[in-house]
């Protein structure tokens, strides 16, 4: 099984200067947890996460009043708040190998790379649900359903 296999193609995308507002709105929009951020010639140039977006917002070393967080929310750019460069990976990777990089690096998600351009996104879940249906294919191969038992009828 391949990425392209599991991954979300044409995954949604904040620019550089978006602000951090724009990026939870998407999030929220299409249930997504992560966004690539693209420069302004559409270059992958780093990924936010919806925990990055928590973290500029309850951090424990800053109090601020609630019309702060407003303030914070609709003028902070995601260029500061996301994950620059990020670890890619081609369509034509195996799953087990997004799903060991994903391990070694603590991550959660990796943007799908075709050449210089962006084709999709596979994550975590993507991988536990591949891995779900492998596991009740090969559960329907060795296990066939059982028929319910037919009366003979007489």
């Amino acid at each position: 099984m391949n990425v392209s296999d599991i991954m979300t193609a044409k995954p949604s995308t904040v620019r550089l200067h978006s602000t951090l507002r724009e990026a939870l709105d998407i999030m929220e929009r299409i249930g997504c947890h992560h966004l690539p951020v693209l420069s302004n010639e559409n270059h992958l140039i780093g990924i936010i996460s919806d925990r990055d977006c928590r973290t500029a917002l309850n951090s424990p070393y800053i109090m601020r009043e609630r019309w702060q967080d407003e303030e914070l929310v609709n003028h902070l750019q995601v260029r500061m708040i996301m994950t620059p460069a990020p670890i890619v990976i081609p369509p034509d990777a195996r799953a087990e190998d997004a799903a060991r990089l994903m391990v070694e690096n603590q991550i959660s998600s990796l943007p799908v790379m075709k050449d210089e351009t962006l084709v999709g996104i596979v994550t975590r879940s993507d991988i536990v649900m591949a891995f779900i249906r492998l596991a009740e294919s090969s559960l329907e191969d060795h296990n066939p359903p059982i028929q319910p038992h037919q009366p003979s009828g007489r």
